[in-house]
């Protein structure tokens, strides 16, 4: 359990001689959930371990989840944005994730500082719903909600290209390396079209539009191409490179004229047939596995289908017994049928088995395959009730009998480390030790340090709970009215008392500690006392706590919240008509009416003195009363939606908030300032609870998971915190808007979205040529360096520029040098060839900024006449030096191959034979390509 790794956090105080200090608070982790539905499973390796470990995206976490084990391996922390696609890299050693936000950020899995992302690309305007590497694990490619799709180059750790054209969400893209030499990306979309781009010019040079309905998966198996489309049918296309060979030199020049896409496809794609599933509704996810022999998808429902794909070997053997058959049926078939007739016939199903499907027990949100040894698939299935499970089943062209049993086993599951519905209830134990959550299926214990689920009562929906003194029992109230009594050590059920008509919406416990009060949508409150009855028969001597029922006191309106005042005197009740009702506790005489509140009072608590009560309402407030005379002291706008819980810390007038804008926050009950809001839920938070030592908080939310956070020693000072809360809203906003558009070259589209980051490195640039002019000016007198010379440690103007540059992240440095006005681009670029003299360590570096400052700025510096010697002297130094550089790496190589050769001729074995081969036929392929081009030319 990786608790180390912390958030900021919010404050809390202790009272010193009667003056309140608040303290930090931090959020030590979330737990309770498995797999969150929003984003994809994969299969990751950890330790060279395959098939046993998962990532499983947990709100805005990644966690690695060890199967064999059912625990937690690594969890991949990022704060605020829900995690909505993943993908592990095809040598498992890094993980692309992307977020709600449009960043993506990759992870190495194999580091030691694994929980450190190695770069965040901002790349969408909105959330990012597809990520996927190409074959060597190079490149990356990103789909967004903002239809557009982004290439990223994993070493450069920059965006490559930007593809537009698409008019609704991307739902799946792939790099096609098939077939073809040219870099190709092919994407699907909500707009039903598929489409081809050819990377190199950034074009689509092809567009399926056969489908009518949204196409939302794609599978590529050998030469099929398989979409998965609005309706239960999945259409199969044939991919063929388009041949050259075949075709005339006129022809071939003749057909360039011709204004018809097909003329400069590479490749011709004809629709096949297509693949019927068994499930109802759309295509939900198609995933092939890592050697493309199983293709497994799924719908909207709880049935994975898993189909075979044949070698070009099976298939024929599958049509020659599918031909035999159809001879005996009909007696008047063909005698004898050639080998291209049987070629010709090849159809679909004798290509495609249909393997055993899988029935899960609820709705599936993504799936994951991984082909073994012995033919045996696994299947790794993550459901929408927060659970995870792998399957295994036998994939091979083997029919089966109808009674034979079937191959489908469940190999491992995670369910029992969190609730199968969202929490709605959350309390803690006396001693601060232990947790209970209450959720609309069961209600679990957890140990607060290492937050493991200890024990799992099933129940039916749970609405409120609370720890008996003692921490022996606890007492949970249902959606049905019914108040249990549950057992924490036996982890039973020791009684189901019919307490009350209608929903039970609130229990609190009387300060005597000898009783509790209960609050139901009946519109009646009841008081009742703990008593100590016997088991049972032939148990006499062990004792169970029951409830005896005291006293009854009825309203006009549905109760929602019930609190004791801890000297005893008062009982609050917050009702449906948005009052609060206070009467006192012994005779239920009516003592107080608080109105204020437009909407239902949905929580209340009241102060350790008995001085103060603060409400909460559906209309966002919170107001905090005297509770002597009833006057409101403060209505606070505390939340952007309903606050849903608020409990005061004990020993102060302090209360922590939350609402369902996910929020959590800290209020001071004198200042009526709030102190500092929590890192909250993503979604909706419905619940939390302060523990009676006030050291640690838990909430639970819509986005099943628990959050717990912890004081620490740290005093808040609640200036510096609203500056700082200022400061992150400024921060947010581009200082320069959000157009990134170029005044000289409208269609540009860069790969990469502005960012505070990039503002902020445009500056720190034009603040870095400044700086150095002075430097300069001042060389003569030998002035001290600046500050910031002296922070990163250079002691001249060039070295401090090329550190200044070094520091710029990789993907943010194209949209910096786009924000530098042009007085400061020529400034840079007089400089440069000095840099490119001094540093040539930096030379890739140095040849990337003026490789791209001459593409934005080339009609004003091709217009300006004193830029033309700079630019011939910038050529000659950059010709030279990348040749240099081109060399020393040429002979590395070559040095290498050496080696390698002396290697394999001493051991008699040949090193990256596969590799080779593969490299001997790609250029076979260039070298026939070129060929073609230049016979095409000479036509």
């Amino acid at each position: 359990m990786n608790q180390a790794h912390v958030h900021y956090g919010i404050s809390i105080e202790q009272t010193t001689d009667g003056v309140t200090i608040p303290k930090s608070y931090r959020v030590i982790d979330s737990f309770n959930i498995i797999a969150s539905g929003r984003s994809n499973v994969n299969f990751a390796v950890v330790d060279k371990s395959e098939g046993r470990f998962v990532a499983a995206p947990a709100a805005e976490n990644v966690i690695i989840w060890d199967l064999r084990m059912g625990d937690r391996k690594l969890t991949l922390r990022r704060e605020k944005f829900e995690v909505t696609a993943l993908r592990v890299s095809p040598d498992h050693l890094h993980i692309a994730v992307g977020y709600a936000d449009g960043v993506v950020q990759i992870f190495d899995l194999s580091s030691r500082t694994y929980y450190d992302a190695i770069c965040s690309l901002a790349l969408h305007k909105n959330a990012v719903s597809i990520l996927r590497y190409d074959a060597h694990g190079m490149r990356l490619v990103s789909g967004g909600l903002d239809t557009e799709l982004v290439v990223v180059d994993v070493v450069e750790q920059a965006g490559r290209q930007r593809l537009s054209g698409h008019n609704a969400a991307i739902t799946d893209a792939h790099f096609l390396q098939r077939l073809v030499e040219q870099d190709i990306v092919v994407s699907c979309s909500k707009d039903t079209q598929i489409k081809f781009w050819n990377l190199e010019t950034q074009f689509c040079f092809k567009t399926i539009v056969d489908n009518r309905t949204e196409i939302w998966a794609l599978a590529f198996i050998n030469d099929l191409m398989i979409a998965g489309a609005g309706e239960s049918g999945m259409n199969v296309y044939r991919l063929r490179k388009r041949d050259a060979n075949g075709q005339t030199l006129e022809t071939a020049v003749e057909g360039l004229a011709i204004d018809d896409e097909d003329t400069i496809s590479p490749l011709s794609v004809s629709n096949c047939g297509t693949i019927q599933r068994a499930g109802k509704g759309r295509t939900v996810n198609m995933v092939a596995d890592p050697n493309e022999r199983v293709l497994s998808c799924h719908g909207t429902n709880d049935l994975i289908e898993n189909f075979y794909i044949c070698t070009a070997e099976e298939a024929k053997n599958r049509l020659a017994k599918r031909l035999k058959k159809a001879r005996k049926k009909a007696e008047s078939a063909a005698p004898d049928q050639d080998e291209e007739q049987l070629s010709k016939e090849l159809s679909l199903s004798d290509e495609i088995k249909r393997l055993e499907s899988i029935k899960t027990k609820q709705k599936i949100k993504s799936i994951d395959v991984l082909l073994g040894e012995n033919k045996e698939l696994r299947v790794l299935v993550s459901l929408a009730n927060n659970s995870m499970c792998l399957y295994s089943l036998e994939a091979s062209l083997r029919s089966r009998k109808s009674t034979e049993e079937s191959s489908v086993k469940v190999l491992r599951s995670l369910t029992r480390l969190g609730h199968q519905s969202e929490v709605r209830s959350v309390c803690f134990s006396n001693d601060s030790l232990a947790i209970g959550s209450g959720a609309g299926d069961s209600f679990k214990f957890w140990d607060r340090d290492a937050m493991q689920c200890l024990r799992t009562v099933p129940t039916d929906y749970i609405l409120c709970s609370r720890f008996v003194p003692g921490d022996r029992y606890v007492l949970l109230g249902m959606k049905s009215g019914t108040l249990l009594i549950v057992d924490v050590g036996a982890a039973d059920i020791v009684e189901k008392i019919p307490a009350h008509e209608g929903e039970l919406w609130s229990i609190a416990l009387l300060p005597d500690q000898k009783g509790c009060v209960t609050g139901s949508g009946d519109t009646t409150v009841k008081i009742w006392s703990f008593e100590l009855i016997d088991a049972g028969e032939g148990a006499a001597s062990t004792k169970v706590l029951s409830l005896l029922h005291k006293n009854t006191l009825k309203l006009e309106e549905t109760v929602l919240c019930v609190a004791v005042s801890p000297d005893m005197k008062y009982l609050a009740v917050g009702l449906l008509d948005a009052t609060v009702k206070v009467f006192f506790l012994d005779t239920f005489k009516f003592y107080l009416s608080l109105y204020g509140h437009k909407l239902p009072v949905l929580c209340l608590d009241i102060s350790y003195d008995s001085t103060l009560i603060a409400t909460g309402s559906a209309d966002r407030n919170i107001k905090i009363w005297g509770l002597n005379f009833g006057d409101c002291h403060r209505s606070i706008f505390a939340h952007d939606d309903s606050v849903m819980s608020l409990q005061f810390i004990p020993r102060t007038h302090m209360f922590f908030s939350c609402g369902k804008d996910g929020k959590v926050k800290q209020w001071d009950g004198d200042s009526f300032e709030k102190i500092l809001t929590l890192p909250g839920h993503i979604g909706e938070a419905h619940c939390l609870s302060v523990s009676p030592n006030g050291r640690y908080l838990v909430s639970c939310g819509s986005d099943r998971t628990l959050r717990m956070y912890e004081r620490t020693e740290e005093t808040i000072v609640l200036k510096d915190v609203q500056e700082e809360e200022r400061e992150q809203l400024e921060n947010e906003q581009l200082a320069t808007g959000e157009d990134n558009s170029v005044p000289l070259l409208p269609g540009l589209k860069l790969p990469s979205r502005k960012t505070v980051g990039s503002e902020q490195a445009a500056e720190s640039i034009m603040e870095c040529l400044e700086i150095s002019k002075q430097f300069e000016l001042d060389a003569e007198e030998k002035p001290e360096p600046h500050p910031l010379m002296l922070a990163l440690q250079v002691k001249n103007p060039n070295d401090f520029l090329v550190a200044t540059l070094v520091r710029i992240r990789s993907s943010d440095m194209e949209e910096a040098l786009l924000l530098l006005p042009f007085s400061i681009v020529c400034d840079l670029l007089e400089r440069l060839p000095a840099l490119i003299t001094q540093r040539p360590d930096e030379l890739e570096l140095l040849c990337r900024v003026t490789v791209f400052l001459f593409k934005v700025h080339m009609k004003p510096i091709a217009a300006s006449k004193s830029m033309k010697p700079l630019l011939l002297k910038l050529l000659d130094l950059l010709k030279h030096d990348v040749q240099q550089l081109r060399d020393v790496m040429g002979y590395n190589l070559h040095a290498l191959s050496l080696l390698q050769t002396e290697v394999e001729q001493r051991e008699g074995v040949q090193l990256f034979r596969e590799a080779t081969q593969a490299r001997k036929q790609n250029e076979k392929k260039r070298r026939q390509a070129v060929k073609r081009r230049i016979q095409i030319q000479m036509a």
